[in-house]
């Protein structure tokens, strides 16, 4: 028995039936909706948004700029430490004088754009404690506890998944061009197989993401830039932790306890990056009391001097920011000209001596930049806002573009290294240029950044779009979801 087709099933099931014509014209949408998703992450511009506007900035966004600047200065100093033989990349690291050597780039002040990465880094740290806690300082001043509560528990819950989603996916991504290529990267051991580089990328990813690791510095194979973000969490944690135990203090105790703490840090452990976490929430926590008028009395005494006071500050960070790098005994500082007298002043429970500059640096930095005008104006410019917005991806992508691009730029244009000349003949010098003149300021470092450094801006645009603003937004909303039925939350008796 056969079943004959109804007089209207060709309508429905036809080729030119409706139902077929809605299907094809959804399919069609979809794929262009897609096709304009792709399209708008790979757009090489920067897309424009209500923040990027200069009539609407934020009341603090020079320190946007101010950590996209920083961001900048780290990719700057890599180069310069990379790009040189060891000899001259040991010359950007000590002071101007040392070993009788005198070069323009190792001139106190001037040194912090050849030499600036550490500087950056301990400014990074006092933005991070400062804007952490700028919510949760507000609320504490307001007697608002159950919203401290509740922002607090948000704030952690978000924290491990807003600073190790874009880690996870640009070193996989990174790891997985490397070894599909197989390109040499200097410093990479190569790996035998796929699934073992897989496997040893997870190794060491879990270790390094896990906060309590035994205290250990952690190195990632495919990215050892990023030695800071767990020092970072860990910053993170302790501002958290801080403000939930001051939550209930009186403000002149809250900021005495706050001093306490960085003076532990500093001078009973060594803590240099939990005291410039908590020196960032007590600059919050005074500019905050500063704008409802509310300091402690003690204040009003500079004020007829607070020009004076923020510029000289200013001067004094521009200078501790140039600290000498090269060795981190104290002994070793002292043969630094500029520094003989200032080594003195290391605490003993440092190990790393110039942390302890670093420190004052990014502290006396972060707090006279509102109050230096053309400093704060510079900062709020467009190009500066730029780099805050990309700062994280930047940092992210810089080293990996720097070990793929950019080794092999440099090799072409007469950069000497016995490691690319064994791995890399066919780059060593296809195109030489002039490697004399200035230190740092030579033409064969700056030509190949013609090529580096839009290269490097387009992928961390890409890395922003693609995984630094969804690990923002991702754990937003996995805590609304994850808290939606659930009661207040309320802060301990």
């Amino acid at each position: 028995m056969s079943i004959e087709p109804k007089p209207h099933d060709d309508v429905l099931l036809g080729a030119s039936g409706p139902l077929s014509l809605i299907m094809a014209v959804a399919s069609s949408a979809l794929a262009s909706l897609r096709l304009r998703s792709l399209l708008h992450l790979l757009a090489p511009w920067p897309h424009k948004t209500a923040s990027s506007s200069p009539d609407k900035l934020r009341p603090t966004a020079y320190l946007d700029g101010l950590r996209g600047f920083a961001a900048f200065l780290v990719y700057w100093h890599h180069h310069q430490l990379w790009a040189h033989v060891p000899a001259q990349a040991a010359v950007l690291e000590q002071s101007y004088g040392y070993g009788g050597e005198y070069y323009f780039a190792a001139l106190p002040f001037v040194r912090n754009f050849f030499h600036g990465g550490h500087y950056a880094v301990a400014v990074f740290f006092v933005i991070s404690g400062y804007v952490l806690s700028a919510k949760p300082i507000s609320l504490i001043q307001a007697g608002e506890q159950a919203k401290l509560a509740d922002n607090l528990g948000s704030a952690l819950f978000r924290r491990w998944m807003r600073l190790y989603i874009p880690i996870l996916c640009t070193t996989f991504i990174y790891m997985t061009f490397v070894h599909a290529f197989g390109i040499w990267i200097d410093g990479l051991e190569k790996r035998g197989s796929y699934p073992s580089a897989v496997w040893e990328w997870y190794a060491e990813i879990k270790n390094f993401s896990f906060v309590f690791n035994g205290g250990k510095v952690g190195w990632l194979s495919y990215n050892f830039h990023l030695w800071s973000i767990p020092t970072e969490f860990k910053g993170s944690i302790v501002i958290y932790t801080c403000l939930l135990a001051l939550a209930r203090c009186s403000r002149n105790a809250r900021l005495w306890c706050e001093a306490g703490l960085i003076f532990y840090f500093m001078y009973i452990v060594d803590g240099w990056y939990c005291a410039l976490f908590t020196a960032g929430m007590l600059l919050n926590d005074l500019d905050q009391l500063a704008a409802k008028d509310d300091l402690p009395a003690f204040f009003d005494r500079f004020r007829p001097y607070k020009t004076t006071l923020f510029y000289t500050m200013f001067a004094a960070a521009m200078y501790l920011g140039g600290c000498p790098a090269h060795s981190t005994s104290a002994e070793e500082l002292r043969k630094n000209p500029g520094w003989y007298l200032l080594s003195f002043l290391k605490p003993q429970a440092f190990f790393d001596v110039k942390w302890f500059f670093l420190f004052w640096a990014a502290v006396f930095t972060v707090s006279s930049t509102p109050h230096v005008g053309w400093l704060k104006r510079f900062f709020e410019t467009r190009f500066c806002q730029y780099l805050g917005r990309v700062s994280f991806s930047l940092y992210l992508v810089h080293g990996p573009v720097l070990w793929t691009l950019g080794d092999r730029l440099y090799s072409a244009v007469g950069w000497p290294k016995e490691s690319r000349l064994l791995n890399i003949p066919q780059w060593v010098n296809a195109f030489p240029l002039p490697t004399s003149g200035p230190l740092g300021l030579e033409i064969a470092f700056w030509a190949p950044h013609i090529i580096l450094l839009p290269v490097t801006f387009y992928v961390a645009e890409l890395v922003t779009r693609a995984f630094d603003e969804p690990s923002v937004r991702f754990p937003q909303w996995l805590y609304k979801t994850a808290t939606s039925a659930a009661r207040p939350a309320r802060l301990p008796a």
